[in-house]
């Protein structure tokens, strides 16, 4: 299995969720850490990441190219101009158009209020992520 972790400002997210994949599921699975910037990739490739590119070029040529089972990040990763401006237009068409099931954390950050997730933590969203990975 082959997923993609999409991550911007200081990969704090990313980091958690890779950790949590490595803990919970099969060593085998390859993970590729996909920041905004360098220093977000840098963090969740420290974390466990089998690989890690940065960038608008890279985010786009791996969500068409790599052949993935899945990705997972903040639900701003398919909002353009979301993270402060780190995710284009261009990423969040790349992130959105890829042919694969998209795991997206909500966050009722910027105007956007989620119905249903407010007394949700992120690590109950990652757990529920991990286990429907494992039942697929």
């Amino acid at each position: 299995m082959k997923i993609a972790v999409i991550d911007g400002q200081g990969g704090g997210l990313g980091k958690t969720i890779i950790e949590r994949i490595r803990k919970s599921l099969d060593g085998s699975i390859e993970i590729i850490a996909l920041g905004t910037n360098a220093y977000a990739t840098a963090n969740m490739v420290k974390s466990g990441a089998s690989e890690g590119a940065s960038g608008e070029n890279a985010i786009c040529f791996c969500c068409k190219n790599a052949k993935l089972d899945c990705i997972i990040g903040p639900i701003g990763i398919v909002c353009p101009n979301s993270m402060l401006g780190e995710v284009t237009p261009v990423i969040a068409e790349a992130v959105f158009s890829a042919e694969c099931r998209k795991y997206l954390i909500p966050f009722n950050k910027h105007g956007l209020y989620i119905p249903g997730v407010k007394d949700m933590q992120i690590n109950d969203f990652i757990e529920e992520i991990i286990n429907e990975i494992k039942s697929s």
